[in-house]
């Protein structure tokens, strides 16, 4: 399954590809392999000589994300485990779920190993274009649904759960930010908007197809029905 966005416009066209690329929940049965994370100080392409944009302040948000996703879902979900582990890749092939292989420019929940994986380079490259709350959305959404295999729901069709995983990172987000967990800067909503509605599935796409995401209608209202109205409005049962 797949999903996706974040809070600021990027280029329509790499928005496109940065939210249709990304994400998914994978259901195989092996653990993946070692995948190296980067460490302050290395190389991911794209930084800037300029100061705009750190490993360290990237490697910061990242953990920040995973630690309010950890203490949102703690305080919801009885016996709630963490995921087991967020991996950072970089190249086609280098983590699989269940010999099933990760591509670049992508992020991914494997229900196998319990595990998120995100290409390193594309995420540094989203995060430079649109700011951090992508990140917060990116994991969000993949929380989402490592939170879903914990409940056991399982959905006849993709769309309907990734429909759901939009939903419940829209109530991750939307309660943070009451909470004061998260902070959302002027503009960040109305550009989150933007970014929904410039996705979505091709108009010709069925909705039943094992690929589907929902129209950038769908996905939009998704999102912000979680953000509005918290988890009461994402079907948890």
């Amino acid at each position: 399954m797949r999903p996706w966005t974040r809070l600021a416009m990027l280029p329509a066209a790499l928005l496109t590809v940065v939210l249709l690329a990304s994400g998914c929940l994978v259901e195989p049965s092996e653990d993946p392999g070692a995948a190296p994370d980067p460490s302050p100080g290395s190389t991911i392409p794209g930084e800037q000589e300029d100061g705009t944009m750190s490993i360290d302040e990237f490697q910061r948000d990242i953990q920040g994300a995973v630690e309010v996703a950890e203490a949102y879902w703690e305080e919801r979900v009885e016996g709630f485990q963490p995921v087991r582990r967020i991996i950072a890749y970089q190249r086609d092939g280098e983590v699989e779920c269940g010999g099933e292989p990760l591509t670049r420019n992508n992020a991914a929940y494997c229900s196998a190993g319990d595990f998120i994986a995100y290409d390193v380079n594309w995420a540094v490259a989203a995060f430079r274009q649109i700011g951090d709350a992508f990140i917060f959305f990116l994991l969000g959404h993949e929380y989402a649904h490592g939170i879903q295999v914990r409940l056991g729901i399982q959905y006849r069709f993709t769309i309907q759960q990734e429909l759901q995983a939009d939903c419940m990172a829209g109530a991750y987000m939307g309660d943070s930010v009451r909470a004061k967990a998260l902070r959302l800067d002027d503009g960040d909503a109305d550009e989150l908007q933007k970014g929904l509605l410039a996705v979505g599935d091709d108009p010709g796409q069925p909705w039943f197809a094992p690929g589907a995401h929902g129209t950038a209608e769908q996905r939009t209202d998704s999102f912000f029905s979680g953000y509005q109205e918290s988890l009461d409005a994402c079907s948890l049962g």
